[in-house]
């Protein structure tokens, strides 16, 4: 894939910061803070091990527990011809654990969910061929209207070291349970740390997330209005393995393949999936034609002028690339103004058939709010999704 970008972004995102998982890291220190740099380059013979090197073509940072090296394939192309055996073994030794825990989140500790400080990226921008895409013009989000009810979005919650932080997410259709689906689109970054990290605890999805407006303008309101469809608990959750090994605190490599995927559970048990419960799934759409996409993005802003309490949308148009390593897909951009929170948030368009897809999810994002970028979905995307479908 070409891998080019415009300078006017470059440098906001050399010197700015990104929403990589400020957009919803929790709050307090110790928390999902990306403030360190990209591994640097390794010598093309440095043996695998917990101590970095490469491992094939796969550059690997320091620290790394032996655990995770077990089962990667020669090189991160390699991984494009993995089948459904091959996740099993790689999901097998990095099992999402996340007891469920009744009534664990109520709307104090909801409102106490914030994204983390900010930090300067260290990571720059990689042209392919030297073409600059044009800048995308800024989009001012508008509110989505409610009711919510029907549509796919909602917000994500998890616990971290150090606090609580919350992002957006999208209910997807899923390809073995057609009108059944319980699984949910997010950022990676929404429910792992990365670089030889863990998932996240107590991940639940909240659809429909303040449906009625009822903790809009700083008022409190009950859990029945904040979750009016339910709370939904994480079971199984899937990532990229270039997240896992890569995945830092700001805008890198890592982030061209920032998705996941989470089958969840309704909390009260209701006999209904997650799809029927909301009315609505959307399907996802791999190696959708970047030059006839029109892209349009939703998510729950938190940080001023937005307060997290209310969906937001932008149009943003055409995405243009951005790319941190030419050989991997270029991430779509567009001109937008929402701020964290907004992470992993759902990006749509139109398919040929009329059906609105998903085609990204919000990853990172410019210091002055002018633009968001999300990882391109191809064959990686597809297999995770493949995987956590069948293994239902």
């Amino acid at each position: 894939m070409p891998s080019i970008h415009r300078s006017a972004l470059a440098a906001a995102l050399v010197t700015g910061t990104l929403l990589a998982a400020t957009a919803c890291g929790p709050d307090g220190p110790g928390g999902v803070d990306r403030t360190a740099a990209p591994p640097p380059a390794a010598d093309a013979s440095a043996s695998a091990s917990p101590g970095g090197g490469v491992i094939g073509g796969i550059t690997l940072p320091s620290g790394l527990p032996s655990s995770l090296l077990e089962g990667l394939p020669k090189s991160w192309d390699d991984l494009k011809k993995w089948k459904f055996d091959d996740w099993d073994k790689w999901a097998s030794k990095h099992v999402f654990n996340n007891p469920v825990v009744k009534d664990f989140w109520n709307p104090d500790k909801m409102g106490d969910a914030k994204p983390a400080d900010p930090a300067p990226p260290t990571a720059s921008p990689a042209a392919a061929d030297g073409v600059t895409d044009p800048e995308p013009p800024v989009v001012k989000a508008v509110q989505v209207p409610r009711p919510y009810l029907k549509q796919p979005s909602g917000k994500v919650f998890f616990s971290a070291q150090g606090g609580r932080g919350n992002c957006s997410a999208t209910v997807i259709a899923d390809p073995q349970h057609p009108g059944r689906s319980n699984l949910v689109w997010t950022a990676a970054h929404c429910v792992h740390e990365g670089k030889g990290g863990d998932f996240y605890k107590d991940l639940v999805f909240v659809p429909a997330y303040n449906n009625s407006g009822a903790s809009s303008g700083g008022r409190k309101a009950p859990l029945s209005e904040l979750a009016p469809l339910g709370t939904w608990w994480a079971d199984q959750v899937v990532t990229s393995p270039q997240w896992m090994v890569e995945g830092g605190p700001t805008g890198d490599a890592a982030n061209q393949y920032d998705f996941a995927v989470m089958r969840v559970h309704n909390q009260n048990d209701t006999g209904k999936s997650l799809e029927e419960t909301v009315g609505s799934a959307a399907p996802v759409w791999f190696d959708a034609p970047r030059d006839q996409l029109r892209v349009s993005t939703v998510g729950y802003p938190l940080v001023k002028p937005f307060d997290g309490q209310e969906l937001y949308k932008c149009d943003g148009g055409k995405p243009t690339r951005l790319s941190f390593d030419a050989k991997r897909p270029s991430m779509l951009t567009i001109g937008c103004n929402m701020t964290q929170g907004a992470s992993g948030g759902g990006w749509f368009a139109t398919m040929p058939d009329g059906r609105t897809a998903l085609v990204s999810n919000t990853s990172i994002g410019t210091q002055e709010h002018t633009s968001l970028s999300g990882p391109y979905l191809e064959t990686v995307a597809k297999q995770a999704l493949d995987w956590i479908s069948r293994k239902q």
